[in-house]
């Protein structure tokens, strides 16, 4: 029987900590080969809409999974129907909106762990929506952060969020009025933003600091402009492959030099100790996160055995028994 579960019950079972966990645990596995990547791939529909569609295996825990989503006049739909290989049985179909804002903020806590220097006691973070949740909340679960300040276009949405995440996180988050402030003098950067053009300058960036952009995933589109790119002393990403297609941050700022592809590392590599990342703090370190199925796999079997082991979600039957002819 296929279990489907719903966002509230991915949400009473999954933490960032658990999703954190996950996505290290899988990104070892990745440099290892044990776990399979296919990029993410997408349908322009009518109307200016969009599919997309990617995929993972994970050979040693005997799971595959695809994550499909569309988004059409600005709503987004998530799913990810989970697969066991030793059966072939489809096991659960998971809505995947929240999990999916928990992957890649946990995303980024594994990168600002591996990268990030060790004094880091000040984040910002631009964008005040879910992704931006989550992007602070992994942050402030791998560094013992003494501050953290944000930015969003809306004043009212940016002191909503700053109040909502201060009682979160437990230490105080300051509204700024411009990128520019926010950014100014912190150890560690996240953007989360729909913007296409540059929320971040290279100019505002302090040496030392670790940035992790996640919002721009289209070859047009950018979060950094190229100083900041430039500034970078290491450049990781969650797949090269992927990064060429739609990181339009890197795409953009290295205009057209394949060299610039030469250097660039990627994080499983650097979890599993076969790349180096930091290796001073005056370095700055480049975390260019696009979003990879892995990810998805990764918490996807975390969420689909806690489901089965509090006895949520709801049996579907599909191929049963019964319905044979």
């Amino acid at each position: 029987m296929t279990l489907h579960i719903t966002e509230a019950d991915v949400r009473a079972v999954l933490t960032m900590p658990l999703a954190v966990e996950a996505v290290e645990e899988i990104s070892r596995k990745q440099a290892t080969g044990e776990v399979i990547v296919h990029p993410r791939r997408r349908f322009e529909l009518a109307a200016g809409g969009f599919f997309h569609y990617m995929a993972a295996a994970d050979f040693s825990s005997g799971f595959v999974a695809m994550k499909q989503y569309t988004y059409v006049r600005g709503k987004l739909r998530f799913l990810v129907p989970l697969y066991e290989m030793a059966t072939g049985d489809l096991v659960a179909m998971i809505e995947a909106d929240y999990m999916g804002q928990l992957r890649t903020g946990a995303a980024s806590g594994v990168a600002t762990k591996y990268l990030a220097r060790k004094n880091s006691r000040v984040a910002a973070i631009i964008g005040a929506g879910g992704q931006a949740r989550t992007q602070l909340e992994a942050v402030a679960g791998v560094r013992k952060l003494e501050s953290a300040r944000a930015y969003g276009r809306d004043a009212a949405k940016r002191e909503k969020f700053c109040a909502e995440m201060s009682e979160r996180l437990g230490i105080p988050v300051h509204p700024c009025s411009s990128g520019a402030e926010a950014v100014r003098g912190a150890d560690i950067v996240s953007t989360a933003t729909t913007s296409a053009q540059p929320v971040v300058t290279g100019a505002d960036l302090s040496p030392g600091v670790h940035i992790n952009a996640i919002g721009a995933n289209h070859a047009h589109k950018r979060e950094l402009d190229d100083e900041a790119v430039a500034s970078a002393d290491i450049i990781v990403v969650d797949s090269v492959e992927q990064s060429r297609q739609e990181a339009g941050d890197l795409i953009i700022a290295f205009h057209g030099d394949e060299i610039c592809w030469t250097g660039v590392k990627k994080l499983s590599e650097i979890v599993a100790g076969k790349a180096s990342g930091r290796t001073s703090d005056t370095e700055v370190t480049l975390f260019k996160s696009n979003g990879i199925a892995s990810w998805d796999l990764a918490v996807a079997m975390k969420v689909y055995a806690r489901a089965r082991e509090k006895n949520l979600g709801r049996e579907l039957p599909l191929w049963s028994e019964g319905a044979k002819s």
